[in-house]
């Protein structure tokens, strides 16, 4: 059967001969339909190159401060398990994995004694550890691929009720984000184990999370972190969130 005076969508060809694409009245000709398999291709060669760049780079950032296990890696994956409440949109769930997986990379630029100091840090060296937000943002803004990413790095130590820094923001006011970013943050610290404690359980982290909510975190972001409790405990204890970066990524 021959698709006569039917028309290409994309380039507008007329199409004598089978249409490869037909949805509601759209035709797709051979040509068009090849590209955009070509097109496709690169596309996913494109973001896997992305997401090895991220995570070495995440990698890196966790070994320069000491970090045992995969720190990055673990919040970025958990931090996409209640991202999947906001939105089922790939892109925007790849710059939730990419700012939550590079959340500090403006540490690069702080020194080794500000960064790797053993004890308390004096009123001086916390105004230069406190700017590590505006240098990952600044670093990440060069990537215009990251743009959404770059403002989970810029507002992931803002607080919900606006004492946090660098710009004090508060409510909405902070990206969606870096809100359910910082519920997760909290989560791992308490649960993991530190050159000087072993981690808490993750029912003492639940606590802190639900006595800060409204203060530190969003209570909303806190509602979805307890609606996921299940999988985040089997996270939690399994120190890995691989499972659920390869369900959110699935085409």
């Amino acid at each position: 059967m021959t698709n006569d005076n039917k028309f290409c969508h994309f380039c507008g060809v007329s199409i004598t001969a089978n249409s490869f694409a037909q949805k509601e009245g759209i035709y797709c000709c051979e040509s068009c339909f090849l590209k955009e398999k070509e097109f496709r291709a690169v596309e996913v060669a494109r973001d896997n190159a992305y997401l090895a760049l991220t995570e070495a780079l995440a990698s890196a950032l966790d070994i320069r401060e000491h970090e045992t296990g995969l720190h990055s890696k673990r919040v970025a994956c958990h931090t996409l398990l209640l991202a999947r409440s906001y939105t089922d949109d790939n892109e925007k769930l790849r710059q939730v994995y990419w700012g939550s997986l590079l959340h500090d990379i403006g540490k690069i630029g702080i020194k080794d004694a500000i960064l790797l100091k053993d004890g308390p840090l004096t009123e001086a060296e916390w105004k230069e550890m406190r700017k590590h937000p505006e240098l990952g943002h600044t670093i990440l803004s060069a990537a215009t691929f990251m743009k959404d990413a770059a403002d989970i790095v810029m507002c992931h130590e803002e607080r919900y009720d606006g004492s946090g820094y660098p710009n004090g923001l508060a409510g909405e006011a902070i990206p969606w984000s870096a809100r359910i970013f910082s519920v997760i943050d909290t989560l791992d610290a308490i649960t993991s184990d530190r050159p000087y404690r072993r981690g808490a359980s993750f029912d003492k982290a639940k606590a802190v999370i639900l006595r800060m909510a409204g203060s530190q975190f969003d209570p909303e972001a806190v509602d979805v972190f307890v609606s996921e409790e299940k999988t985040l405990r089997e996270m939690v204890a399994l120190k890995c969130g691989h499972a659920s970066l390869d369900d959110i990524f699935k085409e």
